[in-house]
């Protein structure tokens, strides 16, 4: 008897014939003799309402008032879930992240694992229940609710496995698994069999819209290895894990991220501690920055070039703006939304020629490149958002993804 932890993403659960399909699902699972605990997220389509909803009423909602109106969409699903296995004979109770014992500091909407307590989890299962878990929400030392991010369920589920000490972690979706580009996008991309915990890491953050990130570092820090797969089919789906088999693969896959904003702070004082102070301020506002460009200074002034996520252009504004008035000079200019376009593979370490073969494909079709950063196993560009799905295509087949 294995103890499977199982998560569902909005789209599985997205109406009641989809939920009747999870809950048959779950209830095949248990019948093989395993003891479940299933993860949840909100019905595909709640989190966007909810979020419209407030922004009408609000241009910037306050961030503790959202968690309260958002933690709803993830309480909705667990009730009508565990209320469909009961129909059909399965015993099952609902949790909210805060009866599973998911603690999290006091950062409201993007807030981080403290503690997984798992609450009467393991007694709830001894009883033969299934255990359905509000994915993406927990409380603070308060008592207060928080949410861990969009995606956030994911790391629900892996942070649930860890705590639990699960034999399973299947993140369930309505994909058969990660593919070396969005199919959307590309049609000729093709299933991924196994993946680095590193390289889903990269492909996770840089706009691989799988899996959440921070889960996929969860999994990494605690070595816990779990299976992306479809919801409506049986097909094997991506192992992800600390080691693959296939670390000969130079280039794994291509992502893409629409959500960038570049900003430009020109006339800083070239001096030690400028830019220290203004990413500083950036990083109390818990605003995330990458792909990071600093020109040489002259006259005493010098150029930083940055991107931000689109959605947190505004705090990044009122940050830099407060900064730069402490500094006593600078401008401050923000483009319009770009898009990040990443090719990942960790067999990037042992050969070269990977950029080369980048670059040359965009500049053979006219695509141009405004920033560029890089690490061990990735190379990200920064391009025009109208140009990002062309990109896309032009660099999978530069590298033959489509023969993996």
């Amino acid at each position: 008897m294995a103890l499977i932890v199982q998560k569902y993403g909005g789209t599985s659960v997205k109406d009641l014939d989809r939920i009747r399909n999870v809950a048959d699902r779950i209830k095949a699972t248990c019948a093989e003799g395993h003891h479940v605990v299933v993860v949840v997220s909100a019905r595909g389509g709640v989190t966007n309402r909810l979020v419209a909803d407030a922004k009408a009423l609000h241009p910037h909602p306050d961030d503790r008032e959202m968690d309260m109106l958002l933690s709803i969409g993830e309480q909705e699903t667990i009730a009508l879930t565990t209320i469909a296995l009961h129909s059909i004979g399965q015993p099952a109770v609902s949790r909210t992240g805060g009866q599973a014992g998911i603690l999290t500091d006091n950062v409201h909407t993007k807030a981080r694992l403290i503690d997984i307590k798992g609450g009467d989890i393991a007694e709830q299962l001894e009883q033969g229940k299934v255990v359905i878990v509000a994915g993406f929400q927990g409380v603070n030392l308060d008592g207060q609710i928080t949410t861990l991010g969009r995606g956030g369920s994911d790391l629900s589920a892996i942070a649930l496995a860890a705590a639990l000490k699960a034999d399973v972690c299947q993140i369930f979706t309505d994909v058969d698994g990660v593919f070396t580009a969005d199919p959307r996008v590309v049609p000729a991309a093709s299933k991924i069999p196994e993946l680095a915990y590193e390289e889903m890491l990269e492909l996770a953050s840089l706009g691989s819209k799988v899996m959440q990130s921070r889960a996929v570092e969860f999994a990494n820090k605690h070595n816990v290895p779990f299976e992306v797969r479809n919801s409506y089919n049986n097909n094997p789906g991506t192992m992800v894990k600390a080691e693959t088999t296939l670390e000969d693969v130079v280039v794994r896959g291509v992502a893409c991220d629409k959500n960038q904003t570049k900003v430009v702070v020109s006339e800083l004082p070239d001096q030690p501690g400028a830019a220290a102070r203004l990413f500083q301020t950036l990083a109390d506002a818990k605003v995330n920055v990458d792909m990071i460009v600093q020109n040489i200074g002259r006259d005493g002034v010098a150029n930083l070039t940055f991107t931000v996520p689109s959605d947190e252009t505004f705090k990044a504004e009122a940050a830099i703006k407060a900064c730069l008035a402490e500094l006593g000079r600078g401008k401050l200019d923000l483009a319009e939304t770009m898009a990040k376009v990443s090719v990942v593979g960790i067999g990037m370490r042992s050969h070269s020629g990977v950029a080369a073969t980048m670059f040359t494909a965009l500049a053979s079709n006219g695509i141009n490149i405004q920033l560029i950063s890089t690490s061990e196993i990735k190379i990200s560009v920064a391009v025009d958002l109208d140009k990002a799905d062309e990109a896309v295509r032009v660099i999978h087949n530069a590298f033959d993804l489509d023969k993996e």
